[in-house]
């Protein structure tokens, strides 16, 4: 009997270094197929950030044909300027997805580290050293701003499968650009 093999794509959004992991399910192991960030501190313009956010996102999912999405929701600041630019990052992300008839997961910043080291209060290091575990794989130190887009897309896993460590109940959906502004409650 043939296993079947699922891929996921994790995305943490960000205008100046957005992570992304892509991982491989096959018998419910973790297998790291691809981990990067996409660095933008140089571009000028917020419109220069998000057309590259767009275009890397949308190559990722073309060349890997992963069958679910999983993004960080942005968390709530105190500094209204940088949670709006998060928020569009965020955007252009799922636009890639939705543009690739992906289905869309959203998770919040504590339910990625509940799910991940069953602590939603876990340091950043916490989180990409039990990444590193879950995976099999040595993460690279270059490369721990990634770690986070590693654990969002483990989360999903573990939500999906068996391996559950948070709570269902909380997980946000969408297959659609209209089904998540409607759950933002903008239509």
């Amino acid at each position: 009997m043939a296993t079947k093999k699922e891929r996921i794509i994790g995305i943490d959004p960000g205008t100046n270094v957005l992570g992304y992991a892509l991982i491989e399910i096959e018998n419910k192991k973790i297998k790291l197929i691809n981990l990067g960030v996409v660095k933008m501190g140089h571009l000028e313009s917020q419109a220069e950030k998000l057309n590259k956010i767009f275009d890397r996102v949308d190559k990722l999912i073309e060349v890997y044909s992963p069958d679910y999405m999983a993004v960080e929701a942005p968390f709530f600041g105190k500094n209204v300027q940088s949670m709006l630019k998060l928020g569009r990052a965020q955007g252009v992300a799922l636009a890639a997805g939705f543009k690739n008839n992906l289905t869309v997961f959203e998770y919040s910043p504590k339910q990625i580290k509940l799910s991940v080291t069953g602590n939603g209060n876990s340091s950043k290091e916490q989180v990409a050293g039990m990444v590193a575990h879950l995976s099999g794989s040595k993460i690279n130190e270059k490369f721990l701003d990634a770690t986070d887009a590693l654990a969002v897309a483990i989360c999903h896993h573990l939500k999906l499968g068996d391996g559950n460590l948070g709570t269902k109940s909380r997980d946000k959906r969408f297959s659609s650009w209209k089904d998540f502004a409607k759950s933002k409650g903008k239509i």
